[in-house]
C-alpha cells in the first residue's frame, strides 16, 4: 500500500468499527492509521457496518507483520492488499481471493524532477533509478515501467533506497523515485520541490497490474459469504461517500489518525484525497470491480519477470460476485 513515512513497529490495536453487537469481520489494514484508509473509517463512523448488522474490527498492521499472515491464521477476515500482491500469495499457496478493487488505476509512478530530460520509460535506460526495495507496487510499478519501454531491470541502475524517496531525489543520490501519486508526490509538492510523475501508459492495451483491495480466503468465502458480502457493499459505501465528501471523510477519519486535527495535516489529507479519487473508479465510473483482462495480463507479466514461485489461474483469483447488485 502507500508508503507511509513513519511506520509502527507493532500493529496497532484494533478499533472497532461500530459498536457491540452483530457479526464479527476483522478487517487488515496494512501498517499506520492514515487517510488513505478513510473509506473504512467513514462506514464505521456512517453506520454503515451497523446497518448491515456487522461488528468490524479495523485492525491496523506492524511494519515487520507478514501481509497475509493475520489472514492465514484466521486473526483476520479480510486484508486490504494489492492484487499483484495477492497473486504472489496464492502463489505461495496462500488461498485469497481478490472481491473488490478499490484501485482501479495503478497508483504509483517514477517521480522526476520538473526540468529532468526523462519523459517517457524509454530514457530510463542507464539511469539511476531509487526504490524502497525489490518489493511492492513501486517495485513492480517499477518493472511494468521498464517493460513499456523495451527495458529490463539490468538496463537502469536499480537502487534500494528504502523510504527515502524525498532526501534520495533531493540529494541527487538518484535521478527518479518510485512512489505514490497520491501520496510521496505530494510530499515533495508540500517541500517545495517541483516534480512530476511518468505514469504507466493503460492506453488500449491497460494496466498490466491490479491495485489495492479487499482479499478473503476461499474458506471464509464459502463458510460467511453473505456476511463478505454485506462487508463490501457497506465498505464501498463508505468509499463513495469519501469520493462525495473528501472533507466530512476528514473529519471523520480524526477519531482514528492520530494528529488529523491539525491544519497542517488537514491540508495533506484533502490534497491525498483529491489525487485518491480519480484512481478509484474506472472510466465509466464503476468501483469495485476486477477486470479479467487485466488480471490476465498482470499473470502473464509477474510471471514472466520472476515475480511469481509458479504460474497462478489468474479466473481463481479474483471474484466480482461478492460485490453489490446494481
Amino acid at each position: 500500500m502507500v508508503a507511509l513515512a513513519t511506520l509502527t513497529s507493532c500493529a496497532e490495536e484494533p478499533k472497532d468499527g461500530e459498536g457491540k453487537g452483530g457479526k464479527g469481520i476483522t478487517v487488515g489494514l496494512t501498517y499506520t492509521p492514515n487517510i488513505q484508509f478513510s473509506p473504512f473509517y467513514a462506514a464505521a463512523e456512517k453506520g454503515y457496518y451497523k446497518d448491515a448488522g456487522l461488528k468490524v474490527t479495523l485492525r491496523h498492521h506492524g511494519a515487520a507483520e507478514d501481509l497475509f499472515g493475520a489472514l492465514s491464521s484466521d486473526k483476520e477476515d479480510v486484508v486490504y492488499a494489492g492484487g499483484d500482491e495477492m497473486l504472489q500469495a496464492r502463489a505461495k499457496n496462500v488461498p485469497v481471493v481478490d472481491i473488490a478493487t478499490f484501485y482501479q488505476k495503478y497508483p504509483v509512478g517514477l517521480i522526476v524532477p520538473k526540468d529532468s530530460d526523462i519523459r517517457k520509460p524509454a530514457d530510463l535506460k542507464g539511469r539511476k533509478i531509487g526504490t524502497p526495495g525489490p518489493f511492492g507496487e513501486t517495485y513492480f510499478g517499477l518493472l511494468a515501467l521498464l517493460k513499456e519501454g523495451g527495458l529490463s531491470a539490468k538496463d537502469a541502475q536499480v537502487q534500494n533506497i528504502g523510504f527515502t524517496q524525498q532526501a534520495a531525489l533531493t540529494g541527487k543520490r538518484v535521478e527518479g523515485v518510485m512512489g505514490y501519486l497520491n501520496n510521496d508526490a505530494i510530499s515533495f509538492k508540500e517541500a517545495g520541490k517541483e516534480v512530476r510523475s511518468i505514469v504507466l501508459d493503460s492506453g488500449d492495451a491497460g494496466d498490466p497490474l491490479v491495485g489495492v483491495g479487499l482479499g478473503a480466503k476461499e474458506k471464509t468465502l464459502d463458510k460467511r459469504g453473505e456476511d463478505i458480502r454485506k462487508f463490501v457493499d457497506a465498505s464501498l459505501r463508505g468509499l463513495r461517500y469519501v469520493m462525495d465528501h473528501p472533507d466530512d471523510a476528514i473529519k471523520l477519519s480524526e477519531k482514528y489518525v492520530p494528529g488529523l486535527r491539525g491544519d497542517k495535516q488537514r491540508k495533506n489529507a484533502r490534497a491525498v484525497l483529491k489525487a485518491t479519487v480519480p484512481l478509484l473508479k474506472t472510466d465509466q465510473g464503476e468501483v469495485g470491480v476486477n477486470d479479467p483482462q487485466t488480471w490476465s495480463r498482470m499473470a502473464d507479466f509477474m510471471y514472466n519477470q520472476g515475480l511469481l514461485e509458479k504460474m497462478v489461474a489468474p479466473e481463481d483469483a479474483y471474484d466480482n460476485g461478492y460485490l453489490p447488485k446494481s
